[in-house]
């Protein structure tokens, strides 16, 4: 075995020359970054234990101003993990389950 710790011929580049593996490579950090903050987190875990929520509300279970709420919601929704809805001139929010099974897979291939 070599120092790159591939055996002698074998190509340790592979995911490298793989198109699919690099996308997968760039959509898997692009959902961990927007996971890397333990309050967003948080609140993924809550929107899958009890489904949607009002932003009021969610501003007020992660005790933070509703303008640190919004920033970090904002990040969950770019990365497509939170969708929302507007109701009665209040957004609701949720978690997009095929991102969440797309995070599953994903990790899954590591």
């Amino acid at each position: 075995m070599s120092e790159t710790g591939c055996a002698a011929g074998e190509r340790c580049d592979d995911v490298f020359g793989d198109p699919e593996a690099v996308a997968d490579a760039q959509e898997l950090a692009r959902l961990c970054k927007a996971l890397a903050h333990p309050t967003r987190v948080l609140l993924v875990r809550y929107l899958v234990r009890y489904g949607a929520c009002y932003f009021g509300d969610l501003s007020e279970l992660v005790g933070m101003a509703a303008s640190t709420t919004s920033q970090h919601v904002k990040v969950l929704k770019e990365a497509g993990i939170l969708l929302a809805s507007a109701e009665e001139q209040r957004m609701c929010y949720c978690v997009a389950p095929d991102r969440l099974e797309a995070l599953r897979r994903l990790i899954g291939a590591l």
